[in-house]
């Protein structure tokens, strides 16, 4: 039995949750709060990382890929190797170039602490030339982010893209990512049972995590 380690408040978390969530596969969740994990398991004690037969795994991205290549039904990848570059492409940009570099607006966005002027200009600078870059690469067009399947892209997508739009419209006023389909996209993505129970887990652990910093 696989077996999931963190806490459904971390959206990289929920890119691998809602991955295996997806695939239809069976696995337990291991309440892991930050400074409480395995170090054995997750040598930087970060979280998400996944217990499995073989032992453990750290990192979102090797987690996913390790779930894909291991359980191969319900493909979260497309067969062909250019189009699942391009899925792999994606992530890349919604990750480095988007999530990791809003992250330093979090502290005042979200825990009541305050960035420098100087750092939110630079960040804002960043954010508005990654942006238009991504954009050229999200395919909002179809279905899904990536094209006309439900892919690894997604997870990231869904997971990430709310927390950015809502650093940004907090710490600057306005939502960075307003001005592209991200909000359509999103309640789109809403209807699907398993988004749906991503982000009703999250809310209660949320809830849960800042009573604990009380």
């Amino acid at each position: 039995m696989l077996k999931l380690c963190g806490f459904a408040a971390s959206n990289y978390y929920n890119k691998v949750k809602l991955a295996l969530l997806e695939k239809g596969l069976p696995f337990e969740e291991e309440l892991a709060w930050v400074g409480e994990v395995d170090l054995q398991a997750s040598p930087l004690g970060k979280v998400p990382y996944l217990k499995t037969e073989h032992g453990a795994l750290s990192e979102s991205a090797v987690i996913c890929e390790y779930i894909e290549q291991t359980h191969p039904a319900h493909p979260l990848l497309p067969s062909a190797p250019f189009a699942a570059a391009k899925v792999r492409e994606l992530i890349t940009y919604l990750e480095l170039h988007l999530e990791l570099v809003a992250r330093n607006l979090y502290p005042q966005a979200f825990f009541g602490g305050q960035v420098s002027e100087g750092t939110r200009e630079k960040i804002s600078a960043q954010l508005e030339k990654n942006i238009a870059a991504f954009a050229k690469l999200a395919r909002f067009d179809q279905p899904f982010i990536a094209g006309d399947q439900f892919s690894l892209a997604d997870c990231t997508a869904i997971v990430h893209l709310p927390l950015i739009s809502g650093a940004t419209k907090i710490v600057y006023g306005r939502d960075y990512l307003a001005e592209l389909p991200v909000r359509d996209y999103l309640k789109r993505m809403g209807e699907r049972p398993h988004v749906q129970k991503i982000n009703a887990d999250r809310k209660t652990n949320t809830e849960l995590m800042l009573s604990r910093r009380k």
